[in-house]
């Protein structure tokens, strides 16, 4: 899905057009090798998807698998960092979000940017599990809300039917509960 249609600029520029000296970002990723802190909220936001949801969504936590996945369900840039995923949604989706299974970076937010090429587990730091394919091709927010739905479900299985029964007195302090 295309939500900003950026003529003739690699990914690389673009993702580093979000900050005011670009060539801060390229310095970081071609001279020091390490990733960019690049600012949220200007040509997108990032959904922090916690690792054990992604992992139940996809069937696996083997990184070509999900990798593979995560390009064939959201269509998009995913960052994978230690124990978070981060998918690369349109700017100001912070104030559409409606799951409560993850948080959006927006706008005054930063995330670390590894290179473009960074494909694949490194020894250290994030890299792309699904690459930017292209300027301002980015994940549809559905698309990952639904990702995050179905790993929940697989992770604790489906939401019971009724309400939750609450517990009483005698079940904090025990940790059961009576029938």
């Amino acid at each position: 899905m295309t939500q900003r249609q950026t003529p003739a600029i690699s990914p690389g520029d673009w993702l580093a057009s979000s900050l005011r000296h670009p060539d801060t970002a390229h310095r970081h990723w071609y001279d020091e090798g390490r990733p960019a802190l690049l600012p949220t909220g200007v040509l997108f936001d990032a959904v922090r998807m916690p690792l054990g949801l992604v992992h139940a969504a996809v069937g696996s936590d083997r990184p070509a698998v999900v990798s593979g996945a995560l390009a064939g369900r959201l269509d998009g840039p995913v960052i994978s960092e230690t124990a978070w995923y981060y998918a690369l949604v349109p700017p100001r989706t912070t104030e559409t979000w409606g799951s409560p299974l993850a948080v959006v970076r927006g706008r005054g937010a930063w995330l670390v940017v590894p290179r473009v090429d960074w494909a694949g587990p490194r020894p250290v730091g994030p890299h792309w599990a699904v690459r930017v394919e292209r300027a301002g091709k980015l994940c549809a927010p559905d698309a990952v809300a639904e990702l995050l739905r179905v790993g929940r479900d697989r992770y604790e299985g489906p939401a019971p039917a009724g309400p939750a029964r609450p517990l009483d007195a005698h079940d904090a302090r025990t940790g059961s509960e009576t029938r």
